[in-house]
């Protein structure tokens, strides 16, 4: 097979195969493609929406309800794979998120008892982790939004003498021997699940459907409401 389209092949493992549907870009696409969505469009774009789209040979079977359910349905060097990257996970995982399924992946989200007012009411998605055809992923979300974590993540893998292999928001690896582990624990724990809910009201906010519910609502602007803690604080 030709290298061109080798890599072809792989850009689009978890694309879907109906090539009537308009192509929808995946997270996991080399950067070599057209620039990513706005920063804005992270959280409504985020893994839960994408792995919708992967191949449905990708999407464990419908009898699968929990994490573990998911690794022991996988091969067993697989689920040796996943299994270390998800205790690793759920180690450095700050209070307040959840782990469940979500979408085919094991995600660790804001779950719906607490957060229910979301844009496709599913559970806010922070990291998630599943295993494709050719290669695990592991989705950092927090690294897609966030520029600082981005640049420290590729000074992570830089520093380790590690190739980083990155679409928008995963990163494929094969081996958890792939990925500087010290350092993603260390950027997985620097956003509190506060922050995160914080980080997705504000994304949410400079969308159409959250200007026009704002709106409705009748919300103080994010300067009206400045400026009044400026007042209070003159008070004081």
């Amino acid at each position: 097979m030709a290298r061109g389209q080798h890599l072809r092949n792989r850009a689009t493992d978890c694309e879907p195969r109906n090539r009537d549907r308009p192509r929808v870009p995946h997270p996991c696409e080399t950067q070599t493609r057209k620039a990513g969505p706005p920063t804005h469009l992270v959280f409504k774009r985020s893994v839960i929406h994408f792995a919708q789209e992967d191949d449905e040979s990708m999407k464990p079977p419908s009898n699968v309800k929990t994490p573990a359910q998911y690794i022991a349905s996988l091969p067993a060097d697989r689920a040796k794979t996943i299994a270390t990257v998800r205790a690793f996970v759920s180690k450095h995982i700050p209070r307040g998120y959840e782990e469940c399924l979500v979408w085919g992946t094991i995600g660790w989200t804001i779950p719906l008892s607490r957060y229910p007012d979301t844009h496709n009411k599913q559970p806010i998605c922070y990291v998630a982790l599943s295993s494709q055809k050719n290669y695990c992923v592991l989705y950092l979300m927090g690294a897609f939004w966030s520029a600082s974590q981005l640049e420290q993540l590729k000074a992570a893998f830089k520093a380790a003498g590690k190739k980083l292999d990155m679409g928008k928001c995963c990163v494929n690896f094969e081996s958890p021997d792939d990925l500087p582990l010290e350092a993603i624990g260390k950027l997985i724990s620097a956003i509190s699940s506060e922050k995160w809910i914080e980080m997705y009201e504000q994304t949410r906010l400079k969308t159409k459907a959250g200007q026009a519910q704002k709106a409705k609502l009748g919300a103080p602007s994010a300067s009206k409401v400045a400026a009044k803690r400026v007042d209070t604080k003159r008070r004081r």
